[in-house]
């Protein structure tokens, strides 16, 4: 890489730019020694969900300021496979997390005692789980070896990993691989990452709390109103929902119900569960509050209740209620209905085009990545089985 900027963000080598994000200091929480506590988070960031968002929002409890280092499409493509997303993706969909301060793309697979100098960090934050160099290698030996490493709790339930398991899930009775079919199923069940490997995510109010900032909107604050599923929350969500908050000072989201989504969508959708999405968009920083399990049509009873000024929908296809009923009639007629090009053309769908388009690539790059965690697990627990018996 080299020292140019990147969509408004500083390469991993330039230590004197980095793209802004949130800049909110918390009052309860004093500089120490006269200056910002600055912590690093580095990693792919592929399938941005709300897994990595809540690591970030750790990170950030632990500091003033979240600097978050992403590692170039080759650098994964060589220690794990290609990721999902381009790096350019992956920047966006990281700045749009409110935890977030500052991206800085092209950060190196090995953190080093190196790039947390020259981002003036004082320490490097992670999950509880270990990543791996193609080699074997833990990425954060040099930063654990200097006591410049904290950890904090990985979100159990959910990773890039499991969101590729689920799409590829998603249409195995409709995969062919040469005149057979192909079936996901056959593979080694038992064989999951403890790490990664997929369970239950079990929501709870004080996970809504944490990711809520708890702010009403202010007396005379123009109210805008959005809603949908949301799911696999991607860049195109993300841009549709930065155009629709500048057309007020508030704005809500609505999230429709697993049956609801299922009901327009069909299929095996929604990939992610209501409770995923709520996080998921909770996360981003150009939502204010979420409505959980709105009504499909934006009724007279729901604009009264928010007191909302403006409904907004993207350009993608409206269903119908009922194959006949307009969602958004309501709105129309008052008036306070408009339409919003996000200008970016991504949506759910198109991530399970590109995960069933490379199948068999991110089934090996899985099957790789749980077998690598796999073995690093059983070497930590024979570590601390002759550290016992020493």
């Amino acid at each position: 890489m080299s020292d140019k900027q990147v969509n408004g963000c500083s390469s991993a080598k330039s230590s004197s730019s980095h793209c802004n994000g949130n800049t909110t200091q918390k009052p309860e929480e004093a500089p120490i020694n006269g200056k910002d506590v600055r912590v690093w988070c580095d990693g792919c960031y592929d399938m941005v969900h709300f897994g990595h968002a809540n690591s970030l929002r750790q990170a950030k409890a632990l500091g003033d300021k979240v600097i978050v280092g992403i590692h170039t499409d080759a650098e994964i493509t060589k220690h794990k496979g290609p990721p999902v997303f381009t790096e350019e993706e992956r920047v966006k969909m990281v700045k749009g997390i409110k935890w977030v301060d500052e991206v800085v793309l092209g950060a190196p697979y090995v953190t080093t005692l190196e790039v947390l100098d020259q981002n003036n960090c004082d320490f490097c934050v992670h999950g509880d789980d270990i990543t791996m160099t193609a080699e074997g290698v833990d990425t954060y030996h040099l930063v654990k070896s200097a006591n410049r490493y904290k950890e904090v709790r990985r979100t159990a339930g959910v990773s890039t990993t499991d969101l590729v398991g689920r799409m590829l899930l998603l249409t195995r009775n409709h995969f062919r691989q040469g005149s057979a079919e192909y079936d996901i199923e056959k593979e080694d069940s038992a064989a999951k990452s403890p790490w990664t490997g997929c369970s239950q995510f079990l929501p709870t109010t004080q996970k809504i709390i944490q990711f809520s900032d708890g702010k009403s909107p202010n007396a005379g604050d123009k109210i805008v109103y959005v809603a949908g599923a949301f799911d696999l929350f991607h860049v195109g969500h993300l841009d549709f929902l930065e155009k629709a908050s500048k057309l007020g000072d508030y704005l809500i989201v609505g999230l429709h119900t697993d049956p609801v989504v299922n009901s327009y969508k069909g299929s095996n959708y929604p990939i992610m569960n209501l409770h995923e999405r709520v996080l998921s968009v909770l996360a981003c920083k150009f939502v204010n509050e979420v409505v959980i399990g709105a009504p499909y049509c934006v009724t007279e009873e729901l604009l009264e209740h928010f007191k909302i000024d403006v409904v907004c929908h993207g350009r993608t296809p409206i269903a119908m209620e009922d194959g006949k009923i307009d969602p958004y009639a309501v709105p129309k007629t008052k008036a306070i209905f408009e339409l919003i090009d996000s200008g970016n053309e991504m949506t759910t769908e198109r991530i399970v085009e590109r995960i069933i388009s490379h199948r068999l690539e991110y089934e090996r790059r899985n099957q790789a990545k749980e077998k690598k965690e796999i073995e690093a697990f059983e070497a930590l627990q024979r570590q601390k089985q002759t550290q016992k018996a020493g």
